[in-house]
């Protein structure tokens, strides 16, 4: 029988007791950010959505150069082992046959990850700056809108490029705006491509990517979990497309939402792991 008046066992009582509550406290305080950014998300009612299940691209849009929309020449976009899947196997001449896989519905405010590796060999006849370089781009028009001979949709672009192996660097994450123009530092900056501030990343590994877009307000890129890039008012303007519409081609107009899609332009590469947070309610939508 124990005597609970006993003052050795009150104190050992005290101090077991004393330790839980730090081990408690210790357990609750070692959360990560990303499972406090889960928690977070789950409680304001957001989910993650996959824009690819991983079987088909039935939920997506092709439009290659040369062809009308709807028309996956050469099976140029396809599916395996999970993977969306860039080839140019039943091509010949890549004859400037620039494609690009659009998600069925536009979006505003988001995030949106995935991840992608560089493959294979630049097809024959594709332009040499195409070598280890593919993207993602956002805020683009509806590609049902671009005519057959239209060269690249009006969007924002987060490039992908992958080191060559010399020893030289080249970021990955950067900006590039086909037929539109963005704020960057405070200016309006009318170049095409803005270099992010990423490491080079050769060989064929699996690059995670994320964008944070909001509206026509700011663009963050993020490499391996590094933020790389940030910019703002995405807006139609500058150069680079040919072949488009006139009529939906409003100079200065910002870029409020739009489809998003993955980039085909000779050189093999792959997508897998595509899903985007919706951020149109917290954003007030």
């Amino acid at each position: 029988m124990f005597n609970f008046n006993h003052k050795p066992y009150l104190a050992t009582c005290r101090t077991a007791f004393s330790c839980c509550v730090l081990l408690l406290v210790f357990l609750l305080g070692c959360n990560s950010p990303r499972q406090n950014d889960q928690q977070s998300e789950v409680q304001t009612g957001q989910e993650w959505i996959s824009l690819f299940n991983g079987e088909d691209i039935d939920d997506w849009i092709v439009k290659i150069h040369h062809h009308e929309a709807g028309v996956n020449f050469g099976n140029t976009f396809r599916v395996e082992d999970s993977i969306i899947k860039v080839r140019y196997d039943q091509y010949g001449d890549f004859n400037e046959q620039y494609g690009h896989l659009y998600y069925k519905q536009p979006f505003s405010h988001y995030k949106l990850k995935l991840e992608y590796r560089f493959v294979g060999e630049l097809q024959p006849g594709a332009p040499e700056y195409t070598l280890l370089n593919s993207g993602l781009m956002f805020h683009s028009q509806d590609p049902r809108t671009m005519p057959k001979e239209q060269n690249w949709p009006i969007s924002v672009e987060m490039q992908f490029l992958g080191g060559l192996g010399d020893g030289n660097p080249r970021p990955t994450g950067n900006m590039c705006s086909p037929g539109t123009d963005v704020v960057y530092k405070g200016k309006l900056d009318t170049q095409h491509c803005i270099e992010s501030s990423s490491q080079t990343y050769d060989g064929d590994q699996w690059v995670k990517a994320e964008l944070i877009v909001l509206g026509d307000s700011l663009i963050t890129h993020i490499i391996n979990g590094d933020t790389v890039l940030q910019y703002s008012k995405p807006q139609i303007g500058g150069g680079v497309v040919e072949g488009y519409d006139p009529a939906v081609f409003q100079v200065g107009k910002l870029l409020k939402e739009g489809y998003v899609a993955l980039q085909s332009e000779g050189q093999p590469v792959d997508f897998r792991n595509i899903v985007l947070l919706n951020l149109e309610e917290t954003a007030g939508k």
